[in-house]
């Protein structure tokens, strides 16, 4: 059978990296058994992707569904009967997933098999990853059809626990593949954005799932001004699929079995408490309960763990996704309003809380990602080791400042201390940075000297609205200072 073709479908926007390692997976012509894992959000594209492979190599393909196993079984039957040309019934039944799986091998011939969504069968056929593990054994000593199984799913609790610890198919996949939401700047290509304003708020509402496009029709606004309808036509239409997504992508991942609980602490987080501490005060627990639903809904990959670089034991929680964000800042605490399709009042009452708990972080978001894939050697000094943020405690001022973007450069401490390329601050505000903002950040940086080495570190201003004349001027004439602004975050480097 020959392998599949390399060319990435046409119909497939962006995903270069993922189809190439896809293509090797599927066009390795050693005759020995291969078993992947395909993961990530609904709606991202996956489905299509494997779907695509599938019919470029001839492979077989099937999506599971939530159904008991005896009629999953027999849905798996007719899939196979299918693939192979037969009549459904002439699959007959099958008594367990061993023998379907010998069945499946036998017909695939070596072409690629993909399951999608993998856990819906784990919920009643717990024993499937031994079942593979057993077939993939079978097969190394031949005493099994050899086979290239993907098994796929969107609930990311479990299909990141299947090659950990002592689990069945620890040790046995050779592709283990996230499949990530677009970031902005591809975001912006798919969405053909040209206004980098329309392009900055629509992802900051939506991220980068493609899937949500189809939802919205593939329209964008096209201006500032007619953001509000846009909102009000899809994420805030209590008859729109977007107005519960939020909803569905807890109510998916079967971990999460405490919703009202992961629903307040998501909530918490939106509303701006970033630590445990804070978390527990406002669900009236103690911060050391927290500690198993934390975990597992950073395993769900809808929040994250931000370390500070400097004092790894202080991280601070963030919401992971944009559109849980947007969910819980703007609609849940109105749901009631929104619901009523009284939008327009609910969103005046939400355009503050839109502005600070949203567009505010969502902003700082692309800037440390900016730092971290497209900001060039030059304008930073070097390529960052990793990039993220700092705490700066000012004793003089008795303030604290959040620096949002800290970038530490790789190679051996100096004297001890890591040395910093730049550090930076990103304001979503409609007014532009000033030379004060400028001279906050140099005494952030002097400060920084007690525990750091910041001699040749860069001061990074990025600012949604732009900059005053006088701080253009002054940065023009400095080779420590960068401005970067949306068409820069965009376009530049």
């Amino acid at each position: 059978m020959p392998g599949p073709t390399t060319t990435r479908p046409s119909r497939l926007f962006d995903r270069e990296d993922e189809w190439a390692d896809l293509m090797r997976f599927a066009g390795d012509p050693a005759p020995t058994p291969r078993i992947g894992l395909v993961y990530g959000r609904r709606r991202q594209g996956k489905s299509f992707m494997l779907d695509e492979l599938a019919a470029a190599s001839g492979g077989f393909y099937h999506q599971a569904i939530e159904e008991q196993s005896a009629p999953a079984l027999d849905r798996f039957a007719a899939a196979i009967a299918a693939f192979a040309g037969l009549p459904a019934w002439a699959g007959g039944r099958f008594n367990d997933w061993t023998t379907a799986f010998r069945a499946l091998a036998e017909q695939a011939g070596g072409r690629p098999l993909v399951i999608d969504e993998f856990p819906y069968l784990l919920r009643e056929s717990p024993e499937l990853p031994s079942v593979v593990q057993a077939a993939y054994d079978a097969a190394k000593s031949g005493r099994h059809p050899t086979f290239q199984m993907i098994l796929c799913g969107s609930a990311l609790s479990v299909m990141t626990r299947l090659l950990t610890g002592q689990q069945a198919l620890r040790g046995r996949a050779v592709l283990d593949m996230p499949v990530q939401a677009f970031d902005f700047r591809v975001s912006r290509a798919f969405w053909g954005s040209g206004d980098l304003e329309i392009a900055f708020l629509v992802n900051a509402v939506l991220g980068g799932p493609p899937g949500y496009r189809d939802l919205l029709a593939g329209a964008a606004p096209a201006s500032a001004a007619e953001f509000a309808d846009w909102l009000a036509e899809g994420v805030l239409n209590p008859s729109h699929a977007l107005f519960r997504e939020a909803e569905y992508l807890l109510s998916e991942d079967p971990a999460l079995v405490d919703r009202a609980l992961y629903r307040s602490i998501i909530a918490a987080i939106s509303g701006g408490q970033s630590t445990r501490r804070g978390v527990g005060g406002v669900l009236g627990r103690p911060d050391t309960a927290l500690d198993h639903p934390l975990g597992q809904l950073e395993r769900a990959q809808f929040i994250v763990r931000d370390s500070d670089l400097l004092r790894p034991n202080r991280p601070l929680l963030r919401v992971a996704d944009p559109l849980l964000r947007f969910h819980f800042t703007v609609l849940r605490p109105d749901i009631a309003r929104f619901e009523a399709r009284r939008t327009r009042e609910a969103w005046t009452d939400a355009e503050p809380r839109f502005r600070a708990q949203v567009l505010g972080p969502h902003f700082e978001s692309l800037a440390r990602t900016w730092t971290e894939r497209y900001a060039s050697g030059t304008t930073l000094g070097g390529r960052p080791r990793r990039v993220g943020f700092v705490q700066v405690n000012d004793p003089g001022a008795k303030q604290q400042f959040e620096l949002d973007v800290v970038a530490e450069a790789p190679g051996e401490k100096v004297d001890g201390k890591p040395r910093l390329l730049a550090i930076g601050e990103a304001k979503a505000s409609e007014t532009p940075r000033t030379l004060g903002d400028l001279a906050r950040l140099e005494r952030i940086r002097e400060i920084l000297a007690t525990r750091a080495e910041v001699g040749k570190t860069k001061l990074l201003l990025f600012g949604r609205a732009g900059f005053e004349a006088d701080l253009t001027a002054t940065a023009s004439k400095r080779q420590d200072v960068e401005l970067v602004d949306l068409a820069r975050l965009y376009e530049g480097d």
